[in-house]
C-alpha cells in the first residue's frame, strides 16, 4: 500500500507562487515515476507534470510550461511542484499520482485557488 498526502495549496494572486509537496508513505517511491494532476471544477482531471524516478526526466503540459517545475527528493520520498506566475486559470485541485506495480495511487488533493 502506498498513501500520498498533498500539502502547500492556497489562495493567491495571480502573478504569485505556490509550492506544492506529496509526501509518500508505505512504500519508497525512488523506483517510480511520479506526476501531478489537477481537476478544475466541471472539467476532467488533466496532466500537469511527470518526472521520471530519477529525476532527470520531465514533462510538462503546455499549459503549465515554463512556469511550473516538478522535482523530487527520493531521500524524503516526496515529490514538489514549484508554480511561478499563478493565473486564474491554474485553480483547481491538484492531485500527485504513482502507479507501482501496476496499481495507480493518488492522493487527496490540495485545493489551489488563484485570484485575479
Amino acid at each position: 500500500q502506498v498513501q500520498l498526502v498533498e500539502s502547500g495549496g492556497g489562495l493567491v494572486q495571480a502573478g504569485g507562487s505556490l509550492r506544492l509537496s506529496c509526501a509518500a508513505s508505505g512504500r519508497t517511491l525512488s523506483t517510480y515515476d511520479m506526476g501531478w494532476f489537477r481537476q478544475a471544477p466541471g472539467k476532467e482531471r488533466e496532466f500537469v507534470a511527470r518526472i521520471r524516478w530519477s529525476g532527470g526526466s520531465t514533462s510538462y503540459a503546455d499549459s503549465v510550461k515554463g512556469r511550473f517545475t516538478i522535482s523530487r527528493d527520493n531521500a524524503k520520498n516526496t515529490v514538489y511542484l514549484q508554480m511561478n506566475s499563478l493565473k486564474s486559470e491554474d485553480t483547481a485541485v491538484y492531485y500527485c499520482k504513482t502507479t507501482v506495480v501496476g496499481v495507480t495511487y493518488w492522493g487527496q488533493g490540495t485545493q489551489v485557488t488563484v485570484s485575479s
